[in-house]
């Protein structure tokens, strides 16, 4: 009844509308990371399937609260009790307005617990975030558009519409630009060593290839470096994370506050995380950490829609139906070929979404699979 009454108090709050000090002060949050409760664990895995976006700013709360190594001491109830009965034999000796405010305690013994927890925290985040943000502050600052664009004569194109703006670079590079986003570049882009761009929003990009001239997108502390290839770079001032997002091909990924990568970043090879086909790199600001993910829609990379043709299998093996949607994405696909040597399948998924084929696919053969590190991981104990 208790965990009931518990769930439906945090069903009341919107989450959603949640950011990362939102949730690092929100005493059930804190309650789930320190606690570890199976009803807990249960409700936010249940609301992060709801609202996949919300991933990173969670996994960054949760960061944050975890670094403090803050452990809480097991306490019986019975010495809980003892400890406040202690507080209000001390209170007593103060004015009756203090010992009515100490019966509280008592009835709520274990709120104010986590309350007292709550205020610790949230007076130690907010400590530790100052701090950081005031150590690296002059560092980011540099990094920001203005600040890289401010000393160089570049070309400036912004998109104050509502639409996505259409711009021709000097190299033939087509950039579709998001609205409220803004792209620097030199005028001579075509003929420099580096074809550098200064990102401030979201854009998408088709670089015409010349792997003499590696193009790089500067987008705040993020450098982006392809020889040729589709890709998104999404890098607003106010979101908490960067992210890229490959079409096709390949890109190379590099954080500029990294010193040790300076020479990868000006080589004409590449180097840092390597993005290819359908995968997306997630730059969490605050923590200064990478996720590779699989993107949220993955397309087709294969020409021609030959591979969309073939995918109407009966009785076809697992691994030749894994080998073909793996081609077809540019996306692997890592499963245990001797334990499903004998699996085939039978379904037609020829109209659908790469999720859903995988999910056809995976009932077909009594399987699950994972998303990790750009990757599908099939899990299986076998055909079935």
């Amino acid at each position: 009844m208790c965990r009931e009454h518990i769930c439906n108090q945090i069903d009341m709050k919107d989450y959603r509308l949640f950011e990362i000090t939102d949730f690092v002060m929100d005493e059930d949050f804190i309650k789930w990371v320190f606690e570890n409760n199976p009803a807990d664990n249960n409700f936010w895995n249940n609301w992060l399937t709801k609202n996949p976006d919300k991933h990173l700013v969670v996994a960054e709360a949760r960061q944050i609260l975890q670094s403090l190594k803050i452990e809480q001491e097991l306490v019986s109830d019975q010495k809980l009790q003892r400890e406040v009965d202690r507080l209000i034999q001390t209170i007593q000796m103060q004015p009756q307005q203090l010992r009515e405010q100490a019966q509280v305690f008592s009835f709520s013994s274990s709120r104010w617990w986590y309350a007292a927890a709550s205020v610790l925290i949230i007076s130690v985040v907010s400590i530790l975030y100052l701090m950081n943000r005031q150590h690296g502050f002059a560092e980011k600052e540099q990094f920001k558009y203005t600040s890289q664009v401010s000393s160089q004569h570049l070309i400036e194109n912004i998109n104050t519409s509502n639409e996505k703006a259409q711009i021709t670079l000097p190299d033939g590079s087509i950039v579709q630009l998001a609205p409220d986003s803004r792209i620097s570049y030199a005028n001579r882009l075509d003929t420099l060593s580096t074809r550098d761009v200064y990102l401030s929003g979201e854009a998408f990009f088709s670089v015409v290839k010349n792997p003499e001239r590696p193009f790089r997108v500067f987008s705040n502390e993020i450098i982006t470096k392809v020889l040729g290839t589709t890709f998104t770079v999404r890098s607003f001032d106010k979101d908490s994370v960067i992210q890229i997002t490959v079409k096709t091909g390949k890109v190379s990924v590099y954080n500029q506050a990294n010193s040790t990568t300076s020479k990868e970043i000006k080589s004409k090879k590449l180097g840092g995380i390597l993005l290819t086909s359908n995968q997306q790199l997630v730059y969490a600001k605050t923590a200064q950490t990478f996720q590779k993910i699989v993107a949220d829609c993955p397309a087709i990379v294969i020409p021609g829609g030959l591979i969309e043709k073939k995918m109407a299998y009966e009785d076809v093996p697992l691994d030749e139906v894994f080998n073909e949607l793996s081609r077809a994405y540019g996306i692997d696909i890592v499963y245990d070929s001797e334990l499903l040597e004998n699996c085939t399948v039978t379904a037609d998924i020829r109209n659908e979404t790469f999720y859903r084929q995988l999910d056809l696919i995976c009932d077909a053969v009594g399987a699950k699979y994972e998303l990790m590190d750009g990757q599908v991981v099939i899990q299986s104990r076998g055909c079935q």
